[in-house]
């Protein structure tokens, strides 16, 4: 069996029928210095209760896939140092070995499921980096997202890839590519890109619907929803092109490569933007939080009809 524990919350949800939404733990090792990261989880945990649903923050912790974290743990997390960050890869030896590890998207999923929860929200997904036709640097979120029965909730992939490759791969691979209310989908920070959406959906019951009828069809994977970062907070393309270039520059020079390439490019828009992009990333999160919550709300009255 799965070394796996609940926390309280999420054991109370669980058994009162309560919808869940699960949440990744990079965005609180790998993503924002402490004490920002956990304050940030802390609201994205705040922002999927105020819609009706209860967070279950995933991570791996000495050995034990944690669903659902306690404050403390939280605090802890946020403070520990060396933290690995989980892939499909590397996942299951972190749990045989007794390790600690933060969880990426694709290893989210795959907890996710494994906890029998439908909806998992994230900043943005991972993709194909630019110059992959050389380096073939592809993130594993897009394989998983092929395969994993997941709606994940993102602001699209993030703006620093290649995006017009990274949904032409998730097209090859057959996954949904949901754009909420708009015809072009969001670009992470900005909210278009300039790419048509394949599919507009206009509210998480429509999701809801999409998700339920890919598993009567015995589809395999999972659905993409792309949700556009709020108004107020949004970095147009025009404005955050230049500075991704110049952290992209930054990375080739100084040979940044495999997961450290996400991290550092990440750091250096945060610099570039004199924090900037870091404020807008936390309001896509509530964002997709808050959009995730409503979608697993939808899911549980479908399941509740068909029962």
């Amino acid at each position: 069996m799965i070394p796996m524990a609940f926390s309280a919350e999420v054991t109370e949800a669980m058994k009162n029928g309560t919808p869940l939404v699960a949440l990744e733990s990079t965005i609180i090792t790998h993503g924002m210095p402490y004490p920002q990261n956990v304050e940030t989880a802390r609201l994205v945990e705040a922002a999927v209760r105020e819609n009706g649903a209860v967070p279950a923050t995933i991570a791996i912790i000495k050995g034990t896939l944690h669903v659902g974290l306690d404050s403390d743990q939280l605090d802890d997390l946020g403070q520990a140092k060396d933290v690995k960050k989980l892939s499909r890869a590397d996942i299951a030896a972190c749990l045989a070995t007794g390790g600690t590890g933060a969880t990426t998207v694709a290893a989210t999923m795959i907890c996710t499921e494994a906890a029998g929860i439908d909806v998992f929200a994230t900043g943005g997904i991972g993709g194909v980096h630019r110059g992959a036709e050389t380096t073939f640097d592809i993130s594993a979120d897009l394989q998983e997202l092929a395969q994993t029965a997941v709606t994940v909730v993102a602001a699209g992939a993030k703006a620093i890839l290649d995006l017009p490759k990274t949904f032409e791969v998730l097209e090859t691979l057959g996954v949904p590519v949901i754009g909420l209310g708009q015809d072009e989908l969001p670009a992470f920070w900005s909210r278009t890109s300039g790419i048509p959406t394949p599919i507009r959906l206009d509210t998480a019951d429509e999701i809801a619907n999409a998700h339920q009828m890919r598993g009567l069809l015995g589809l395999p994977g999972g659905q993409l929803v792309c949700n556009p970062i709020p108004e107020d907070a949004e970095i147009t393309a025009e404005e955050i092109l230049p500075h991704i270039e110049a952290a992209l520059a930054d990375a080739d020079a100084q040979g940044i490569k495999a997961k450290e390439v996400t991290p550092f490019l990440l750091q250096r828009m945060y610099e570039i933007t004199e924090g900037r992009s870091l404020t807008a990333n936390i309001a896509l999160v509530l964002n997709n939080a808050r959009l995730a919550a409503k979608i697993a709300v939808a899911l549980d009255k479908l399941s509740r009809k068909s029962e």
